[in-house]
């Protein structure tokens, strides 16, 4: 798991304005409210006074009221009254760590680290979203038992389809069609896979018989997913797969469909319980897993040339590693019940005395070249 990344947090619908949400990621608390005028904030969880959960306190204006002693934090953190202090200052200590919030397709989403806004990675951009001649399904919520990169690195894989997703009329991959590239944030494939039998399979009516299916899967960071499916030469569906970890072994996953074709409002259910299918195939394989992390090393599986694509996604994982990103989870697993720790938010980049100690992390390799 790692900071200094975008993490979908709740979906707007689920963050009311008259109660915060308490929320787990990354094996920590953190907790998520509106203030008055609506806007979200994402801070962490834990009150400095004598660890009230935040989560389970009340909205008092623009503020959040901790549910133990009444402190009460506005939305960058900062304590802002303490009942039983009267008029007394305010310790400059009283604080918790306030995340970058921003709201899109639905979703609140929070970075989730320190880096100055000019350094971070920028959310991922649904390109197609509120564009003429697409239509976005509801979001769709997937839990799932399984570690984070166990769910990207099955989406990203272009072999398991046809024993996963036999119904879905999917063929064996042309391998000499694959083809890889880097991006910003990641690397991306795409390769042929020729025309399907689909007599029997949900698109028989909207793919032409061209003798071509192309397809194309690539990650944006280590949690975002998006597979692109030209169903024929004028349909395209493009699925986003927004990957919250909750902890070692659970995953929250935020999935936006978009498509080109059958915009009927009427077909949304349709094309959902299709996605809804598919997906539960795929949760079959992954809870059953085993070990359920992925190794920390390349020669404890056996890999072949058809994993390109996952190989390149774990060096891009230990590139974020020598970055100094990536957290110590043995040492957070141990201090669970302990110790109070924080993903650090920016603002520790310019101020100190904090009471909330920051998150164990790896040790960073200066000689990083990403």
């Amino acid at each position: 798991m790692y900071i200094n990344f975008w993490y979908p947090v709740c979906t707007s619908d689920e963050l009311a304005t008259e109660s915060p949400l308490q929320v787990q990621l990354l094996a920590l608390r953190f907790v998520a409210f509106r203030d008055s005028d609506g806007r979200a904030f994402v801070l962490s969880d834990t009150c400095v006074h004598r660890g009230g959960s935040l989560g389970k306190g009340t909205v008092s204006g623009n503020c959040i009221a901790c549910p133990y002693h009444g402190w009460q934090y506005s939305g960058d953190g900062h304590c802002r009254y303490i009942p039983s202090a009267g008029d007394g200052k305010i310790p400059a200590r009283a604080k918790v760590d306030s995340y970058p919030v921003e709201e899109r397709y639905g979703i609140v989403f929070a970075f989730l680290g320190d880096l100055p806004e000019a350094e971070r990675p920028p959310l991922y951009e649904i390109e197609e979203y509120d564009s003429e001649g697409w239509r976005a399904n509801e979001i769709a919520i997937l839990n799932v038992n399984c570690y984070y990169e166990r769910s990207m690195e099955n989406g990203l894989d272009p072999v398991h389809n046809e024993f996963v997703h036999p119904a879905q009329g999917f063929p064996p991959i042309h391998k000499e069609t694959f083809r890889s590239w880097e991006e910003s944030w990641g690397t991306r494939f795409e390769a042929y896979f020729g025309d399907p039998k689909l007599e029997n399979t949900t698109f028989a009516k909207d793919r032409n018989v061209t003798g071509e299916l192309r397809a194309g899967s690539w990650f944006h960071g280590p949690n975002v997913l998006i597979t692109s499916i030209f169903v024929n030469a004028e349909s395209n569906m493009v699925q986003y797969f927004f990957e919250a970890p909750v902890d070692e072994n659970r995953t929250k996953i935020y999935f936006v469909n978009m498509r080109n074709f059958a915009l009927e409002p009427a077909t949304d259910e349709k094309m959902m319980q299709v996605n809804l299918r598919i997906a539960s195939e795929d949760i079959a394989i992954l809870e059953s897993l085993y070990p359920v992390r992925t190794p920390d090393s390349l020669s404890s599986e056996l890999m072949t040339s058809s994993d390109e694509i996952i190989v390149k996604y774990r060096d891009w994982l230990r590139s974020w590693e020598k970055k100094g990103w990536r957290i110590d989870r043995k040492s957070l697993g141990r201090d669970e019940g302990d110790v109070a720790y924080a993903i650090p938010c920016p603002a520790r980049r310019t101020t100190g005395n904090w009471v909330l100690q920051s998150v164990p992390l790896m040790p960073a390799d200066s000689s990083a070249c990403r």
